[in-house]
């Protein structure tokens, strides 16, 4: 599934009793288990997607401080945020992790995505049994579309991992706009709206196609303290072609 059809396909196959199953899975573990310090941390079972032909993906982002990313303690319809991971990128042509990593910020550049300041930093994702810290790595910057004053889509992604002679990137992305008033601040609008603009962009001008539509199960509906806010629990893979 490819291009716009793609993004019409996946909003179609989501169903809402799909979405309820996707709700029960994730509620099964929603604490972060970690050490005293950073890098200590491991995911409890239910917080780790196992999906064929991948490596284990952990299901969310980790915050600088060894728990679940919480999108800076925003509330969306009085729910505390939980920020999945909504990405995979896989590279089969890339020779060395390096090489890996310099193709796909490359595909970010030319679709429009580059490295910014203004951003909260310091995450880290769990892929295939290891915590990988932020790419990018500057303090305070991530991949947007946009410079932090305007409304951008934005994210953070993990990696390279190796896996069965391809590497994988994972990402978490969110579009959020400049509320102004009572005081200047980033405001929450979607995940899944800047799931779709990346993949879309990447595919348009990156070099990659829009491969497959994973469920990872990290989607959270029906708690009353805790939420997802629109995100599907699905994570769109893209595949290098050139």
């Amino acid at each position: 599934m490819t291009g716009n059809k793609g993004m019409r396909i996946l909003a179609s196959w989501v169903s809402p009793a799909l979405i309820s199953i996707l709700a029960l899975g994730s509620l099964s573990g929603q604490t972060a288990k970690s050490g005293a310090g950073k890098g200590q941390f491991m995911p409890a079972p239910a917080e780790v997607a196992q999906v064929k032909g991948h490596p284990p993906i952990g299901k969310w982002m980790i915050s600088p401080n060894m728990t679940y990313a919480d999108w800076m303690g925003v509330s969306h319809k009085g729910k505390k945020m939980r920020e999945p991971i909504n990405v995979i990128v896989i590279d089969p042509l890339a020779k060395s992790p390096e090489d890996a990593l310099a193709r796909f910020l490359a595909a970010c550049g030319q679709a429009g995505f580059t490295n910014r300041p203004g951003h909260s930093g310091g995450y880290s994702g769990w892929l295939g049994g290891r915590l990988y810290p932020q790419i990018p790595s500057e303090r305070r910057h991530a991949i947007s579309d946009e410079p932090f004053e305007l409304h951008n889509n934005h994210g953070r992604f993990f990696g390279p991992h190796f896996w069965d002679g391809k590497y994988f990137i994972v990402g978490a992305m969110s579009r959020e706009k400049v509320g102004a008033e009572p005081k200047p601040e980033h405001r929450y609008v979607s995940f899944n709206q800047a799931r779709d603009r990346f993949a879309q962009a990447l595919e348009d001008k990156g070099g990659f196609s829009i491969t497959a539509f994973i469920v990872l199960e990290n989607a959270i509906l029906g708690d009353p303290r805790l939420g997802t806010g629109d995100h599907d629990g699905v994570a769109v893979v893209l595949t290098a072609m050139k």
